[in-house]
């Protein structure tokens, strides 16, 4: 993925930031992204009570991932190139279940991820 100067930001997404309504809402247009994964996670839900956040994913469960130390542990999922004011808007979506850090993926990037907090 080469990186463009408009969107200087890569955005991990293994959960409802794939969701074209998630993006539209979030965002203000649907994110072009590629398929890719993270190393090193294992994935499980929690349930998600923020009325905004249900009314914008329409799930009252949404994906989270932690560490593992399973021998080849990794979470499928997309990467998006975005701006610094989308990932401001994404840090506002998700709720205080989880955190943003920084992630090595299957292909070599590293980007920004949301995991259990």
């Amino acid at each position: 993925m080469e990186r463009c100067a408009e969107f200087p930001v890569l955005l991990f997404s293994y959960g409802t930031l794939q969701d074209k309504a998630v993006q539209l809402a979030s965002f203000g247009r649907e994110l072009a992204g590629q398929h890719d994964a993270m190393l090193g996670y294992s994935k499980n839900w929690v349930e998600i009570t923020d009325p905004q956040v249900l009314a914008t994913s329409g799930k009252t469960h949404h994906p989270i991932v932690a560490p593992s130390t399973e021998q080849g542990a990794s979470v499928e999922g997309r990467v998006f190139q975005i701006t610094e004011q989308e990932l401001a808007a994404a840090d506002a979506y998700e709720v205080s279940d989880y955190k943003r850090v920084r992630v090595a993926l299957a292909s070599g990037l590293t980007a920004w991820a949301y995991v259990q907090a």
